[in-house]
């Protein structure tokens, strides 16, 4: 299908470079219609490509720690300016855990960093959608899409403290969606992908692995960026205006599967 989002207004976060899922939704957004305003952490935008991005878009990026209520005021009082109007939609991208980086085990966490973690990777959900309600920024039947994953809701060693941050993260979803919706009939949901080779995942301990694991693991495979950013323009769309405060696992049916044959075919082998 196309024209999906046609005259919609959207703000994307995230997208660091072409291997990021940010990237993906924000290219497939603008290939749907929509027009896009891009924005990541000042850092980021130094250290990534997203100028490369708007260029090719036809989008403007607006700096933003998604940390500061300040900032993400900003952010959506300027994304209006530049869009016309109430945005439609929103992508929340933003997850760093200090402690994962620094290969810190998730028993010795240092706090400092475990509360940096809970406050980029989940907090910053609550302060923009508190930003965006009080501004009354984001239109009836908007909707606000969050990535997640399935660490929040078992136990995976190498995810440290981003387990307990993206269990804090759609815990948010449920308890803003329901405000949200009671309030402006916003949709707010988290998408749980597939281990994903994304600069940031890739980073972590052990990521090929357990990639690998989760391919054998998972019916239909590992889920792609792409196909990840397939589904959050559907949810961005009017097909899925009631569905809300939901965890969506686009994960190729890794998440139900309790063991494949591949797997133990694999380890009858060994």
């Amino acid at each position: 299908m196309n024209g999906l989002l046609k005259g919609k207004k959207g703000i994307i976060s995230g997208a660091l470079d072409s291997n990021s899922i940010a990237w993906k939704v924000a290219e497939k957004a603008h290939e749907q219609g929509a027009k896009i305003v891009l924005t990541n952490a000042p850092v980021a935008m130094r250290m990534g490509e997203i100028k490369n991005l708007a260029t090719k878009i036809n989008a403007e990026v607006i700096p933003a720690d998604a940390t500061s209520v300040d900032d993400l005021t900003n952010l959506f009082t300027k994304s209006q300016e530049i869009l016309g109007g109430k945005v439609d939609f929103v992508l929340h991208s933003i997850g760093m855990s200090p402690n994962v980086r620094k290969n810190i085990g998730y028993t010795e966490s240092n706090y400092d960093f475990y509360m940096k973690s809970i406050d980029i990777s989940a907090l910053s959900l609550h302060k923009m959608l508190a930003v965006a309600h009080k501004q009354d920024a984001i239109s009836e039947w908007g909707s606000v899409v969050a990535l997640s994953y399935i660490a929040a809701q078992r136990a995976y060693p190498f995810y440290g403290d981003m387990a307990d941050a993206k269990a804090t993260l759609e815990s948010i979803v449920r308890s803003f969606g329901y405000h949200y919706g009671k309030a402006k009939k916003v949709r707010v949901n988290s998408v749980s992908q597939s281990p994903t080779k994304t600069t940031a995942g890739s980073g972590i301990k052990g990521f090929g692995d357990f990639f690998n694991f989760a391919d054998a693991m998972s019916p239909l495979g590992n889920a792609s960026a792409e196909s990840c950013a397939d589904y959050c323009i559907s949810l961005f769309s009017d097909l899925t205006r009631m569905v809300t405060m939901q965890n969506l696992y686009h994960d190729g049916g890794y998440s139900w599967t309790g063991v494949s044959m591949e797997l133990m075919e694999k380890l009858g082998k060994e």
